[in-house]
């Protein structure tokens, strides 16, 4: 790589750093074969449950250069957001780590904006591109895994070596060169903790998961009823599920965020599982504005809390 991509790569990566990602690195756009065979053969197995957009523009997701014509190199930055460890929601129902304050989308979403502009302004006037949050189909954990953020988890998760798997994903497709990283080791060794606490088996075996079984899948992407069958297994969680990560090794390690958006909202501290159960949609509308949570609706988050509790729904 030139010394014009070096530096270029290297006025990125410390402007990312300052505008609060927790880390950033760099790969080239190209066709990736290997996971597409992987998730070809996912989708093949219907382990993407009812999320049809998974199997839609296969071939943008397969190859960022068909996503975003003329790009060249994409910019993956991780943005933390594990909780302190004494952070607790309480004695009421449980939400994903990911959705305790601030709509991730907006906070990543807006670094992006703030990165791209400088790169267009300070680092190549020709650069062009897009920015994604989560936000269209791309394949944010095999890029971030190519460019050496990290490994792909026996949960499916990447597994950051200093920040674990409690991160955001997001990036910029870039029609300029970067310095290009390369994959890291992955490092879950002999360790089967999250397939074996997995309460509903839907981690079928290392690497694969089964959104059919997935409690974070069951309450937030599923519209339709919860089978039966998981009828006591969901452990109080009602919004996503944080098992998997919850006991990795990885997570024990890594430091707490430093972001003010993800903090766990008082709101959603305080609320038992008596409020949580009286919640009415207006109250709903008030506790969910700004937040992932409202991604469930009103009467998915209903659902929820009947078939996680029941007895007392």
């Amino acid at each position: 790589m030139d010394l014009i991509a070096e530096q270029r790569g290297q006025m990125i990566r410390e402007k990312a750093l300052e505008l609060g990602f927790d880390d950033v690195a760099f790969v080239e756009a190209q066709f990736l074969g290997k996971e597409a065979e992987m998730y070809e053969r996912w989708l093949g197995k219907g382990a993407h449950a009812g999320m049809d957009y998974m199997a839609r523009n296969r071939d943008k997701r397969n190859d960022p250069r068909l996503l975003v014509e003329g790009t060249k190199s994409v910019v993956v930055v991780l943005q933390n957001y594990k909780p302190d460890r004494n952070t607790s929601q309480g004695d009421g129902f449980k939400i994903s780590k990911y959705a305790y304050g601030r709509d991730y989308h907006k906070v990543v979403k807006n670094r992006l904006k703030k990165l791209m502009s400088f790169v267009q302004t300070e680092v190549a006037l020709e650069a062009d591109g897009r920015f994604f949050v989560d936000s269209a189909p791309v394949s944010e954990r095999s890029l971030a895994a190519r460019a050496g953020l990290g490994w792909r988890g026996k949960n499916t998760n990447l597994i950051h070596p200093r920040l674990g798997s409690f991160v955001f994903i997001g990036e910029l497709f870039l029609n300029i060169e970067l310095p290009y990283g390369a994959p890291i080791k992955e490092a879950c060794g002999g360790c089967t903790r999250c397939l074996d606490a997995c309460p509903t088996g839907a981690l079928t075996g290392p690497y694969e998961l089964d959104a059919n079984k997935c409690i974070s899948y069951l309450t937030i992407e599923n519209k339709g009823d919860i089978a039966e069958e998981f009828s006591g297994q969901f452990e109080g969680w009602i919004f996503g599920c944080d098992i998997c990560q919850d006991v990795c090794p990885w997570n024990w390690k890594a430091r707490p965020h430093k972001e003010e958006d993800f903090n766990l909202r008082p709101a959603f501290r305080e609320m038992t599982k008596v409020d949580w159960r009286a919640l009415s949609e207006s109250s709903f509308d008030e506790l969910s504005k700004g937040s992932a949570v409202r991604r469930a609706g009103y009467k998915g988050l209903m659902r929820n809390i009947r078939f996680a509790d029941p007895g007392k729904a």
